[in-house]
């Protein structure tokens, strides 16, 4: 009998552990939400789904139009507190449905709507990172550089080239933004056709100029710091967050904090590096108040900790886990 030949070898591809993968995964749908999202904001005037047509003097929603309806209640003999009661039901009602559902969701997982739908925190996170690139900080207000290891291992480049393309990329988008916000109060073909023919009215070339201007220096200083101290929508989502100490909540193993001294190659975390917010994902929960849900501390620790059997430091918790984290927080400074 001829003996079996052995075929080529095969390359052995590593596999990747269960929690990175996880965490991988759950920042592919993170990204594909919030483009779906940006989409949302950028063509819903265009269809009709929700704008404000100052010309017409209505609304438009999900196609049709939309009044208050108060035609009926002019002139003599109209009907006051009927007329309040209309507006109640066609305004006032829907807004605080609307409002009451955000801050039960944020009131059970945090603010949610930020890291997953905001159409501004995407473009926060890819800014920031091409000021990364730039100074190796992620913006010029940080004292100290980041890292200079990515949670992967490898050494995070730095080259101030990187500037002209996060000044463009800011002004750019700043531009599209302008636009589209004036499309949510003016006719989008109208807009968008005057802008081809480069014919704007001097009201709309106004107000481009300096929704444009202001959104550039958004974008080029100040990103994540108007998120974390001037959004008001951030900050009733804050609020909501604090209120229920059961709320999803990043969680730390402190009974194993010695896993983290040798996070990085230069013993700084991985976890601190990523965070888009600026914030410590590894302290309590009222110092992580405008913690957006992101994921990107869960996905860092993961990367770094992928050798350890005992897995990742950093998990999602909610429920009796969210409070026995705090719990644990403070019984470690006690001690």
């Amino acid at each position: 009998m001829k003996p079996a030949q052995r075929g080529t070898p095969r390359a052995i591809i590593p596999s990747v552990p269960e929690p990175l993968l996880a965490a991988r995964n759950l920042q592919k749908r993170r990204r594909v939400m919030q483009g779906c999202f940006y989409l949302l904001f950028v063509l819903a005037p265009v269809f009709d789904l929700f704008r404000l047509d100052l010309q017409a003097d209505h609304a438009w929603l999900f196609g049709m139009e939309w009044r208050l309806g108060l035609d009926a209640f002019q002139g003599k003999g109209a009907n006051g507190a009927l007329a309040g009661l209309h507006v109640f039901v066609r305004l006032i009602l829907p807004a605080f449905a609307l409002a009451g559902l955000l801050i039960w969701v944020s009131w059970k997982w945090g603010r949610l709507f930020c890291g997953w739908l905001c159409p501004h925190f995407p473009l926060v996170e890819f800014i920031n990172a091409l000021v990364v690139r730039a100074c190796g900080k992620v913006s010029l207000w940080d004292a100290e550089r980041l890292p200079a290891y990515r949670p992967d291992g490898s050494r995070r480049p730095v080259a101030p080239r990187w500037w002209w393309l996060a000044a463009l990329v800011s002004v750019v988008v700043a531009f599209s933004w302008a636009v589209v916000l004036l499309t949510y109060v003016l006719p989008p073909s109208e807009i968008y056709s005057r802008l081809w023919r480069g014919d704007l009215t001097r009201n709309q070339g106004v107000f481009l100029a300096v929704v444009t201007m202001v959104l550039s220096l958004d974008f080029l200083f100040a990103r994540h710091l108007f998120c974390r101290y001037l959004c008001s929508v951030g900050l009733f989502q804050s609020l909501a967050w604090m209120k229920n100490r059961a709320a999803l909540v990043v969680g730390f193993d402190r009974t194993r904090a010695a896993d983290c001294s040798d996070c990085l190659p230069d013993r700084s975390a991985a976890c601190n590096a990523v965070c888009p917010m600026r914030l410590k994902p590894r302290s309590i929960k009222r110092h992580m108040i405008t913690c957006t849900q992101c994921a990107l501390c869960l996905e860092a620790c993961a990367e770094t900790q992928q050798g350890n059997a005992a897995g990742p430091l950093l998990t999602w918790v909610s429920g009796e886990a969210a409070r026995q984290n705090e719990a644990g927080f403070s019984a470690a400074r006690q001690r």
